[in-house]
């Protein structure tokens, strides 16, 4: 009988590092060729690996493409740890069906990976000069933690079917300044990409993210193009993270399985290091959907003059504004829609470095001491020209939250910013209105003014015996009623036209019924605009 041929039996051209490869995949194995010395292991030195940790790209795309079957009760894989991977690793369109795991290897050319289909792929502290996989198809998780990639990573249109993780990496920038371009990319589950290093554009043009978008502790830098993170229409199903992390020394966050995850439910040690999210250069979202929050909390982004943190038309339950104040650039919220603004009055940039036309909140919620004149200030710096809608959306906010006094000062601060806008006349008008009755937010003007008035009135005609104007037919003097009569227009209190006024007494009458006719007319007009907004 004749014996079946091994059907996984390795090619006499195989070199020996190949061959150890080729018995590790079918075994399911890991096959580790590092020294066990840091600075001769470390895939990120320009120190030479010589042909003894070394593969061929062939070899391995032969091993994942159409590899020999596993041994008996294993599963065959591709675990690698300290090898070096020669020529150009290219998977373009290929189904691979065996777990891919690499840690510590170099890649000497790039890794096209252009619509394929994996499982899972995870490669661990690897340098690698690009990664182009537009496309790119995962049933399980794609990992790149801790990588170097020198030419940056293509995801456009790539499919993750759980997690995305690329924490820790350092990623430069392609030949067209972009370092991630992952537009239209969707991740089922988390995006993590904690602590990375991103010199050039990270670009997350409508992309979609099934969990959470994290970039804690992130650095994007790239001050010479627009944007360092340019991520119009992305949606994040729960919240985007542009926020501090934790740096332990040991290199990785508490609580996690190095390399995959990060657990931040745990208060940080003493002593940890805190690293914020910087971003230098452009942040851009605009018509963003966020469904729990956007968070920038202890951000700091640092901008050129004509560069933007633009939330345009942004749309999420919780927006927490509570970094770094930009120094320069803009900060732009136009048309946004917030449940809760969670923000700091230092958070916020001066005149003429913030917009916010079309900008509606529902609550405040702000963080430390937030006066409602800084807030004034706040509405004043995002209109450098007059506008209402911004007065009008914090009153109702305020008012909405039992704060009526406030909600009055802010109408108020409107009015006297719309009378900068004025013709002198109306200017003046307003001037009267406001030194009168507030523009009828402080009633209580009115009457303090009625009665400085009346108490001079009588006090001034006390002093003064008049003669009656028809000897038989007069009440008798009383030079309080006189002085009320004259002050209150329309009402006839009985004393006013029955008295002969001479000289400056007439002067003095008939200044009072000036006085009470400009008084009530501000008064009804007061009245009026309080009964408009009611």
């Amino acid at each position: 009988m004749t014996e079946a041929p091994d059907l996984g039996e390795a090619p006499d051209w195989l070199s020996p590092a190949e061959l150890g490869m080729w018995q590790a995949f079918r075994n399911g194995s890991t096959y580790d060729l590092r020294t066990r010395n840091p600075v001769r292991d470390d895939p990120f030195a320009t120190r030479p690996w010589g042909p003894e940790r070394s593969v061929r790209a062939r070899v391995v795309a032969l091993l994942l493409l159409s590899g020999p079957p596993a041994l008996p009760g294993r599963v065959a894989a591709l675990k690698l740890n300290g090898v070096q991977i020669t020529g150009t690793l290219n998977l373009s369109g290929g189904t691979i069906t065996p777990y891919v795991e690499l840690n510590n290897c170099r890649f000497e050319n790039e890794l096209l990976l252009p619509e394929a289909h994996f499982t899972t792929v995870r490669m661990v502290r690897c340098s690698i000069p690009r990664i182009e996989a537009a496309r790119l198809t995962t049933a399980g998780d794609l990992h790149l933690p801790r990588c170097r990639v020198a030419g940056g990573i293509r995801l456009t249109d790539a499919h993750i079917g759980t997690d995305l993780l690329i924490s820790q990496a350092v990623v430069h920038s392609d030949r067209n300044g972009r370092s991630i371009a992952a537009d239209g990319l969707s991740v089922a589950q988390d995006l993590q990409a904690d602590l990375i290093e991103s010199y050039g554009e990270l670009s997350l043009r409508a992309a979609k993210v099934g969990v959470t978008l994290s970039l804690r502790g992130s650095r994007l830098i790239n001050p010479d193009g627009q944007r360092a993170l340019n991520a119009p229409q992305l949606i994040v199903e729960r919240t985007l993270y542009l926020t501090s992390a934790a740096v332990y020394p040991s290199g990785n966050q508490a609580g996690t399985t190095p390399p995959y995850g990060t657990n931040y439910t745990n208060t940080p040690v003493r002593g940890t290091l805190i690293q914020p999210f910087e971003c230098r250069g452009g942040l851009r979202l605009d018509d963003g959907r966020f469904g729990d929050a956007v968070d920038l909390a202890q951000s700091r982004v640092v901008m050129t003059d004509t560069q933007e943190l633009s939330l345009r038309r942004i749309q999420t339950p919780e927006l927490r504004f509570t970094g770094q104040r930009p120094e320069r650039g803009k900060v732009v919220l136009s048309g946004a829609r917030v449940g809760n603004l969670v923000d700091m009055a230092d958070s916020w940039p001066g005149p003429g470095h913030l917009t916010m036309n079309g900008f509606a909140y529902e609550n405040l919620i702000p963080i430390g001491t937030f006066t409602l004149a800084e807030r004034l200030d706040w509405v004043t710096a995002a209109t450098p020209e007059y506008a209402p809608e911004p007065y009008e959306r914090l009153a109702a906010v305020l008012r909405g939250s039992g704060e009526d006094a406030d909600a009055r000062e802010v109408l108020l601060a409107k009015q006297r910013r719309r009378r900068e806008t004025l013709p002198l006349a109306a200017k003046a008008w307003g001037v009267l209105q406001d030194l009168t009755v507030a523009y009828g937010y402080r009633p209580g003007r009115a009457a303090l003014w009625m009665a400085v008035l009346w108490a001079a009135g009588t006090l001034a005609f006390s002093h003064y015996d008049p003669r009656p104007i028809k000897a038989d037919e007069h009440p008798e003097w009383n030079a309080a009623l006189f002085a009320l009569d004259l002050l209150i227009p329309v009402v006839n209190l009985g004393q006013d036209g029955y008295w002969k006024l001479t000289g400056t007494w007439q002067w003095g009458a008939a200044l009072l019924i000036l006085l009470g006719w400009i008084l009530a007319t501000t008064v009804a007009a007061g009245a009026s605009r309080l009964l408009r907004r009611g």
